[in-house]
Parts: C-alpha cells; sequence; structure tokens
C-alpha cells in the first residue's frame, strides 16, 4: 500500500462499525478448531512455496490470509480446497486429518466449497441452474431445490433474475450467484479466492460489506484470500499475515494495524513515515529513539514487548493519521513539549478531505503527514508522536 493510501486504509477499518465486529459470533478459545494446520508445507521443485506454517481456525470465523503475489497464500488455499498435496504436516478438518504426505482427501468429501476469482459460472446455465448444480449432483428432491434455491435468490438479491444467463448480469450480480452457489450445499467451509478483485472500486466497498454482513448473518466459516488490507480489514475476524511462506503474524484487524509484529507488516497495512537512528533506553526505563545530531529522544515500543535489539541502528514507525503538528514557539524553550521532534514545512497538497503535508526534521529525514489545512512553507512545527503509536524496529527487520 502506497503511503498516499493511508486515509483510505484507516477509514477502511471504520466501514464495518465496532459493534458489528465485536456483535459476531465469537467462539470461546476452548472449543475445538474447525480447521488447524499442522507444520504444514509444499513446494514446487526447489521453490518452497510454504515453510511448515501452523494456525487454528475456529467454527463460524472469518479468516483472511493478507500478503502479496508468490507470499503462499493460494498455495495454502489450494490445499485447504484439496487441489493440491503438501509435502509435509498435515491439515485437519474438524480433527479429522483431509491432507497430509499420506493422506488425501478428495475435494468433493470435504464439505468444502470456493468462489473463485472469475466466479466460474456456467455461461451457458440460467442463474436458477448455476446454483441449483450442486443441489442436483446430491440428487436432493425438486422441491428441496427450489426452495433452497428461493431462499438464496431473495438472500443475495437475485429475485428476478433467476431465468438470465452470466454474460447477461453485472459483476456484483454474477460475484452474487458464485456466493449463492457455493452456500447452496451448506458447506463446513466457504474459500475466497480473492473474490472482489474483478470488481471497480466502488462495488469493491459495496460488496465487501454485504459479504461480512451475509457471512456473520449465517454464522459461515469462511476462509478468504486477498492482497488487498482494506478488504481484509472490513471482512475478517482474524486476518492471517503472511510472507515468503510463513506466517508473519495472526490477530484481529485491529491488533495487527495497533500492534504490528515487525516493520514489514506495519509496512504492509497502511501508510507509514519512517525515522532512522539509534535505540536508547531512557532513565525511567522507556524505549527510544536518539535521532543523528541529537536532541530529544523519541518514545517507541518495540513489538510485543521485545527488548532493545543488539542491532546498534533502528527504525522508529508511525502513521501518518496517527501524529499531529502543531506551531512551534522556538523562542519559548521551557514550554514543555510531547512526545516528537521540531519539523520544517516542505510543501502542502490538496487531497480532497485533507492535506498531505512534507515535512523535514532537523537532522534531514523526510515525512508527511495528513493535516486539515495546508500549512506555509518553511514554517516550524512541532510533530506530535503517540508513545503508543510509535513502533521501534531494527533497522534490519
Amino acid at each position: 500500500m502506497t503511503p498516499s493510501s493511508a486515509s483510505s486504509a484507516a477509514a477502511a477499518r471504520e466501514r464495518v462499525p465496532a459493534p458489528h465486529r465485536a456483535a459476531a459470533s465469537q467462539p470461546a478459545p476452548s472449543e475445538a478448531p474447525l480447521l488447524s494446520a499442522r507444520f504444514l508445507s509444499r513446494s514446487y521443485g526447489a521453490f518452497q512455496a510454504l515453510k511448515g506454517i501452523s494456525f487454528d481456525m475456529q467454527p463460524g470465523e472469518i479468516i483472511s490470509v493478507l500478503g502479496p503475489s508468490g507470499c503462499g497464500k493460494s498455495t495454502l488455499l489450494q490445499l485447504v480446497a484439496g487441489l493440491l498435496r503438501p509435502d509435509g504436516g498435515e491439515l485437519l478438518l474438524n480433527g479429522a486429518v483431509i491432507a497430509s504426505s499420506r493422506t488425501m482427501l478428495a475435494p468433493e468429501k470435504r464439505g468444502v466449497n470456493m468462489v473463485f476469482q472469475d466466479y466460474a459460472l456456467w455461461p451457458h446455465l440460467s442463474v436458477y441452474e448455476n446454483i441449483a448444480y450442486g443441489l442436483k449432483r446430491k440428487r436432493m428432491a425438486r422441491a428441496d431445490i427450489d426452495r433452497t434455491v428461493g431462499e438464496l435468490l431473495e438472500l443475495l438479491r437475485l429475485g428476478g433474475l433467476e431465468k438470465r444467463l452470466p454474460p447477461e448480469l453485472s459483476g456484483g450480480q454474477q460475484q452474487r450467484v458464485a456466493i449463492a452457489r457455493a452456500l447452496a450445499t451448506r458447506p463446513q467451509l466457504l474459500l475466497l479466492d480473492e473474490p472482489l478483485s474483478n470488481l471497480d472500486m466502488r462495488l469493491r466497498v459495496e460488496m465487501r460489506t454485504e459479504m461480512a454482513e451475509l457471512f456473520r448473518k449465517l454464522g459461515t466459516s469462511v476462509f478468504h484470500v486477498t492482497h488487498d488490507p482494506e478488504e481484509a480489514f472490513a471482512m475478517a475476524d482474524r486476518l492471517l499475515i503472511m510472507r515468503g511462506g510463513q506466517i508473519d503474524q495472526i490477530g484481529s484487524p485491529e491488533e495487527c494495524y495497533n500492534r504490528p509484529a515487525s516493520r514489514w507488516v506495519c509496512s504492509l497495512l497502511g501508510g507509514i513515515n519512517s525515522l532512522k537512528g539509534e535505540p536508547a533506553v531512557l532513565p525511567d526505563g522507556a524505549t527510544a529513539l536518539r535521532l543523528p545530531g541529537g536532541g530529544r529522544p523519541v518514545r517507541g515500543m518495540f513489538p510485543r514487548g521485545a527488548g532493545l535489539p543488539d542491532d546498534p541502528r533502528a527504525e522508529l514507525l508511525f502513521r501518518p493519521e496517527d501524529a499531529e503538528l502543531t506551531a512551534l514557539d522556538e523562542a519559548d524553550p521551557s514550554r514543555k513539549l510531547p512526545n516528537g521532534l521540531p519539523v520544517t514545512v516542505l510543501n502542502s497538497l490538496f487531497e480532497g478531505k485533507r492535506w498531505r503535508c512534507k515535512i523535514e526534521s532537523d537532522c534531514g529525514q523526510r515525512l508527511y503527514l495528513l493535516h486539515e489545512g495546508p500549512l506555509e512553507p518553511g514554517s516550524r512545527q512541532w510533530l506530535t508522536i503517540p508513545e503508543v503509536s510509535a513502533f521501534l524496529y531494527p533497522e534490519t527487520d
């Protein structure tokens, strides 16, 4: 995600209101996992796509697997779907092994359905026939098929479209048909493979909200793969963040955003500013960054309570929306200032709701901030960085 998208990333976290998210079905920790991976690995020749990953997923949970291309998320999805066999480790569904180097339960016997990136609708079948396809293969009675399809048509706002062919539908309608088809057979687990990537921005925002509300209403267990942090924020109960075939962090969207486990996770989930210097422990025990050229140390926290690293260089990362600028009265040195540093304004660019202000520290490090109005170039400001929003990492992280 680019720095200029920081405000949209923050807004995405708010699109599913906190009360709604909190009200979602959250299983007790003691409940047996629905899906478990135990030291799961998979290679393609010399390339190791998954490197012994482990995690648990609870019934009724929505997990978003997030990461860039090549991180292993698609390989993981195909292992869960039964399209690939692992080289090592095992995959369990409701406590039973469904995949290992020696065991491979057929996809159709897993009770798992997938919504593909391109929807994979039968172009020659009507909306009704697409939704009913899996039910007919199960030899369900015609009256039961009609009732189930009718309920899904109503639930997914597809009423009146049942006789249309997929090419006659909009992208959003095609996606709803694909979801209805996947839900028709009542799977134990629903897999979503980049489900919104083919839609325009307006539809993506609309559909991710619709899907999150639908799955929570139905109590559907969802394993969702995406490269888009905003989509993951809006939909997931927990994020599973992957890099290089390994899991960097698992946690709620809020936890991963506010307490990123690594510099890489921090940068993946939103625009960031970076200050470089030397790590330090202050007399009161707080950790901080000493900037080149001296001056007051800027306090911050190492991830998950980690201590001071051996690395002599460190970075302090913070998000533009978490910091504030106030006019600096350098004629009053006795004035008590909050955690932060003095900066000089370079320029201000209008970006709709707010202004993007480029600033420079006294040691020449350039940053940017989102401000309600333009600031005079050359003006001196105090950059306040809340200690709880400042993350310290070794520079080599």
